[in-house]
């Protein structure tokens, strides 16, 4: 309606100025006022739809604006010239600035903001007429050729209709003529015969009106050369204006014609028009051979005058001195022959020629020499320098070139990705692919289309619509229609089983197909005896080689499982036993794990022990019983060995026995259960000074914890050798605390975190239970045994012998 109204004012006001246009034309045209990118341009700009390219902002209507006027796109006035400012703009010269849409480069840069006809300056906007335009009539040249009506529309943006005006137009031959639109490039062809007078100036065109100028004569013609020796046969009207009556060409030999003095021929080569007089004739040679001389000079001397060219030149007896072509631009070699006649020489001398380059130098006899370019020579030396692009080296032999220009294909994949580039190798980025497509590209369902000319490398459009290709499940289609081939995976969520068939899994995306309940399989194995232990899989259970599981019967000796790789169908390899047993000393104090095998060599030591101590009774007489140390249950009943610290614990029990000290008072506080281990009291005794401050800093932060409001605390220790953190880590586990190693050696550290409620100080430190077991390793104070009631020692005096406690045996 917008256009529509625009197209109305536009007829009121021509009509109203009392210009001529056809009414019918202005309404009634099957042909369009304005074009479509016109059209689109004016509702895009009342509208507010149209995006200035730079600042990708909308335009409004009483916004100032620049109108580009060759692709006619429409910027705000100061986005374009920031943009002419900007060096991404700059073109070949300082001055020029290229358009941001379509790169045509302009030399007047954007100053103020005028209509798009151009005749007013900071236009009003007029509800009524098109946005950014003055209102009047367009009055700009149109684009067509030979068009002299100017655009009598109202100004608008885009570029002017096809001018209306028909116009009577000849064809090429001129034959023929018919009414053609105004402006149209339309080239008017007829079906006669050219007809026209061809090059030779003796034939005419055969061919139909065409285009152009005629061919030249294609009729074959003998023409011989200027000297009538040579003859050839080329196309009719060939060096046309080069003939002399005689000959068409030089065929490049000596002419060989008599001259007028009869006696000499012409040693030219081949040439045009008659030939020179005999340049030995007497009204032409002056001087002597060696010009140092006039003749009339010699005449005075008393020699001939010559009467004809045949009659020899007088010599003057002089050292001819006429330069040879041999020697340098330093040195000129001169004939050392007297005054001749003939060419001069050959040089006795030797000439330092150089090569093309100058890199290098050798020295010629002059008598190679003949002409001056034999004084150049082209040397093997390559030239390393960069060509013109800046990716290949020149690599010519003896170069001279200045620019060193590549002659190679640059080759190199245009921003489209199909085509090469076809220019010669060049610095910086290829030009964009000027190759079109004049085809529609549609979308996959064909519903978004781009039309033509599509640049080359474009890919499909972006279509909003539901995909419509075939899926693979009948689950509803979520995205959207796309170019891949293939389409996203479908995430309905659906219920699948597991790969091991365990459960039935929900809320799984219909594209996932291997579903892991992360159970165990526990499927039956070819073996029979064993079960897979995998996580839930697919596919076998057993892989290559069978089943690799430990086998479970019972060793016949020491009754533990086999422990072998399954072999089923098989007896159990004869294999040492790794299993781990309990072993503990004979007072039971000291207890370790130990292997089977260990533990059966150690109790055949101690049966070779007590059978070797019972020989000496059965040499006695005495009977004894070795059954026991046979039996299978004794075999299991290995014994380690006490050590000092039993031997200790063992002579304070029978100590405290002798003086009926109670057990249960424990006044050496030795046997009260204790959560340190041995290892643990070992490296304590060894580095007493760093357990105390470890234990001392856990136990302040297990009580800041269960004091405080936060439910933990953490405490970083320094970096430390392995056996200090081993020695952190038992503490920690003691304590209840949190403790984890950081970082890597030698930096390597140790942070505990104590939790309110969960970590708690043991009823005794290990530093004061080292301190207790050192002091009761010693001999009980006398003021300790006077303790106890005197009646009790003065009764064991009376009742007992004197017994040296202190010296009993272990």
């Amino acid at each position: 309606a917008h256009v529509l109204e625009c197209l109305l004012s536009v007829k009121r006001k021509v009509l109203d100025k009392g210009l001529w246009v056809e009414t019918k034309y202005l309404l009634q045209s099957s042909e369009p006022l304005i074009s479509s990118s016109a059209g689109c341009l004016i509702e895009q700009l009342s509208e507010e739809k149209y995006e200035c390219m730079v600042c990708c902002d909308v335009i409004r209507v009483m916004a100032p604006v620049w109108s580009c006027q060759s692709c006619f796109h429409v910027f705000h006035l100061n986005c374009i010239k920031k943009w002419a400012r900007s060096p991404a703009s700059q073109a070949d010269g300082a001055a020029c600035w290229r358009c941001p849409a379509c790169q045509n480069v302009s030399m007047k840069h954007p100053t103020s903001y005028t209509c798009f006809c151009g005749k007013v300056t900071n236009p009003e906007w007029q509800r009524t007429e098109i946005p950014h335009s003055c209102g009047d009539m367009c009055g700009k040249k149109r684009s067509g050729v030979d068009c002299n009506h100017p655009c009598n529309i109202l100004c608008h943006p885009g570029p002017c209709p096809q001018c209306p005006a028909f116009a009577t137009k000849s064809c090429i031959c001129g034959k023929t003529s018919q009414p053609v639109r105004c402006g149209q490039a339309t080239v008017l062809q007829c079906d006669k015969v050219c007809a026209a007078v061809l090059n030779c100036a003796e034939h005419t065109c055969v061919q139909v009106c065409h285009s152009g100028t005629c061919q030249p004569c294609q009729l074959q013609v003998q023409q011989v050369c200027f000297c009538g020796v040579t003859a050839r046969e080329v196309p009719c009207g060939t060096d046309k204006a080069g003939f002399d009556g005689s000959g068409h060409f030089s065929c490049g030999k000596i002419c060989g014609k008599m001259l007028n003095c009869e006696a000499h021929r012409c040693q030219q080569v081949c040439h045009h028009g008659p030939c020179k007089p005999c340049p030995r004739s007497p009204s032409l040679v002056n001087t002597c051979p060696c010009g140092q001389t006039p003749l009339t000079k010699l005449l005075e001397l008393g020699y001939c005058e010559r009467r004809s060219c045949s009659d020899p030149i007088p010599s003057c007896g002089k050292t001819c001195n006429k330069p040879l072509p041999c020697g340098s631009s330093d040195i000129i070699h001169l004939c050392e022959k007297l005054c001749h006649e003939g060419s001069c020489g050959p040089c006795s001398l030797t000439s330092t020629i150089r090569c093309r380059c100058g890199s290098k130098t050798k020295e010629v006899p002059c008598e190679k020499i003949q002409k001056e370019e034999e004084l150049v020579f082209t040397c093997e030396k390559r030239c390393n320098k960069k060509r013109s692009c800046g990716r290949h080296k020149c690599g010519e032999l003896c170069c001279v070139s200045v620019e060193h220009k590549c002659s190679m294909i640059c080759s190199y994949k245009l921003n489209c990705g199909l085509h090469r580039c076809q220019e010669l190798c060049h610095r910086g980025n290829c030009e964009p692919c000027w190759q079109s497509s004049f085809d529609e590209l549609t979308c996959h369902c064909g519903s978004t289309v781009l039309y033509p000319p599509i640049p080359c490398g474009t890919k499909p459009p972006e279509c909003k619509n539901v995909c419509t290709r075939r899926h693979e499940c009948d689950h509803p289609v979520f995205h959207n229609c796309h170019s891949e081939e293939k389409c996203p995976p479908c995430t309905y969520l659906t219920q699948k089983w597991c790969m091991g068939k365990h459960e039935q899994r929900s809320n799984i995306p219909c594209h996932l197909q291997d579903i892991s309940c992360g159970l165990m399989c526990n499927k039956t194995l070819p073996c029979e005896t064993h079960r897979c232990k995998r996580i839930c899989h697919r596919g076998e259970c057993l892989p290559e080689g069978g089943c690799q599981q430990p086998c479970t019967l019972p060793r016949p000796d020491c009754g533990h499982p086999c422990a072998a790789p399954c072999h089923k169908g098989s007896s159990c390899p004869r294999t040492t036993c790794t299993a781990k047993v309990a072993v503990q000393c004979e007072c039971g104090r000291r207890k370790e794990t130990v292997a089977c095998a260990e533990a059966a060599n150690s109790y055949q030591r101690y049966a070779a022990i007590a059978m070797a101590s019972k020989l000496s009774d059965m040499q006695l007489g005495d009977s004894m019983d070795i059954g026991p140390l046979l039996s299978k249950k004794e075999l299991k009943q290995t014994r380690l060995e006490c050590d000092q610290e039993c031997a200790t614990l063992e002579r304070n029990r029978r100590l405290a026995e002798a003086l009926q000290i109670d057990s249960s008072s424990d006044p050496f506080n030795v046997r009260s259960t204790s959560a340190y281990s041995d290892s643990l009291k070992e490296d304590a005794r060894k580095d007493l000074k760093f357990v105390t401050e470890v234990e001392e800093e856990i136990k302040n932060l297990v009580e800041l914890a269960n004091k405080g409001k936060q439910p933990k605390r953490s405490h970083c220790f320094p970096p430390m050798n392995r056996e200090h953190r081993k020695i952190i880590h038992e503490l920690a586990e003691v304590y209840g605390v949190e403790s984890v190693s950081y970082d890597n050696e030698p930096k390597r550290n140790v942070v505990i975190t104590a939790h309110k409620g969960k970590s708690a100080c043991p009823n005794s430190t290990l530093t004061s239970l080292i301190e207790r077991e050192t002091a009761a390793r010693a001999p009980p104070p006398i003021a300790h045994i006077k303790q106890h009631s005197s009646n009790t020692w003065s009764k064991m005096v009376k009742e007992e012998p004197v017994i040296d406690y202190f010296d009993v045996q272990d």
